[in-house]
């Protein structure tokens, strides 16, 4: 089978041949007449030898996303099912069933695509031009791998535009519930395919969400950004003495209420409908404190163009957040911008910690679930970071 082909400037093919899944426009030479949008390209270096396959679009900075470096590799059907089919089995073998982050996009070869599994349903994204055009193969594989009782699409980000492409969601094979109950460690939980926040859930906090349980019982927590109460729940669950769970979304905390009650810890937990920022000031200045505090927040920097701006947010919310830890308790604090590098975070909480005026030590460094595995050429991959101190 033939493929239009694109070559890269001299000296740009560096990137590729170490694993970099991204080529940009400003590092193509041409493409030839025959290439169109959304159709697989073969990639040459500028000495024209072969050095990758994958999704092509003009109109974008993501000039191409590498699928293989394979040149025997066909891009087909049966292509998407061994990479969707080799993805799951990995995530089974790690001890993942009921609940996790099925493919990852770069991660798993297959740029672009998310696919998360809900107890017995799915929800995905696309994010690529050229995948979008396989999404009807990519919905009857996952109806083959999977037998679920219903997929369903949450193609409403606004990334999509960038590839030209609309915003949309529904369910588009079987039937998917308003709500539907998972497993998480000992939790069960309540996830809203079609109006939670991601997919319908923040799966990639699942593994740290169990690692509260040293940190938590017999004290009293105030869980910040709590969502639909993830950590809240696995914080009473684990015997806090009570939980203040914090989000601006009343839908969310709706669902917080639902899920203490699914798992029996109603009266540990207290919901609190407020700006993180407004709050955390306010809590701070009347000399509250708490046995362990957990903030979660959005991605404050989206883009780099805000980065200046998002790192004074994450410094004033966590200088607050230490403020309001009791002495010798402990701070659950993460980050999922992924411009707020690692290295950043720590900076920023050095900062914090040198304005509070307390001592602080670390005892934990948090990443993102082993379902959510990062490609080291991927930098967009590794997001979530984070980190449990004690604050004395």
């Amino acid at each position: 089978m033939g493929y239009g082909q694109v070559c890269l400037r001299r000296g740009e093919d560096s990137g590729i041949r170490a694993g970099a899944c991204w080529i940009f426009d400003n590092e193509l030479d041409w493409a030839d007449d025959v290439c169109r949008d959304g159709d697989v390209v073969d990639v040459l270096d500028s000495r024209m030898r072969f050095l990758a396959r994958g999704f092509f679009n003009s109109h974008s900075r993501i000039a191409v996303r590498v699928l293989t470096m394979d040149q025997s590799e066909e891009i087909g059907r049966d292509f998407f099912r061994r990479r969707i089919a080799a993805a799951w089995e990995f995530r089974r073998s790690l001890g993942f069933s009921d609940s996790c982050r099925v493919v990852f996009g770069e991660a798993d070869g297959l740029p672009g695509l998310t696919v998360d599994k809900f107890a017995d349903c799915l929800s995905f994204q696309i994010v690529s031009l050229g995948l979008e055009r396989w999404k009807d193969e990519i919905v009857q594989i996952l109806a083959e791998l999977f037998r679920p009782r219903g997929i369903f699409e949450r193609d409403d980000l606004p990334v999509r535009e960038k590839e030209g492409l609309p915003q949309q969601k529904g369910c588009v094979y079987g039937t998917v519930p308003d709500t539907l109950e998972i497993r998480e460690h000992d939790a069960r939980m309540l996830v809203s395919i079609e109006n939670g926040q991601k997919t319908g859930h923040f799966l990639d906090q699942q593994e740290n969400r169990g690692r509260l349980k040293p940190y938590v019982g017999g004290r009293t927590v105030l869980d910040l950004c709590c969502c639909t109460g993830g950590f809240s729940i696995h914080a009473a669950l684990y015997g806090a003495a009570a939980v203040e769970a914090v989000d601006v979304s009343e839908d969310a905390l709706a669902l917080t209420r639902r899920n203490a009650v699914l798992n029996g810890v109603e009266d540990r937990i207290t919901t609190t409908c407020a700006n993180v920022f407004d709050l955390a000031r306010a809590y701070a200045a009347e000399g509250r404190q708490y046995g362990a505090v957990i903030c979660d927040p959005p991605a404050f920097a989206k883009s780099r163009k805000v980065l200046d701006s998002a790192y004074r947010g994450y410094r004033e919310l966590n200088l607050q957040c230490m403020k309001l830890t009791a002495p010798g308790g402990f701070l659950v604090t993460c980050s999922c911008s992924q411009f707020m590098t690692p290295e950043l975070f720590w900076k920023m909480l050095r900062e914090a910690a040198a304005d509070s005026g307390r001592r602080v030590r670390l005892l934990e460094s948090l990443l993102q679930s082993r379902d959510h595995p990062a490609a080291l050429f991927a930098e967009q991959s590794l997001y979530l970071k984070g980190y449990i101190l004690q604050i004395l």
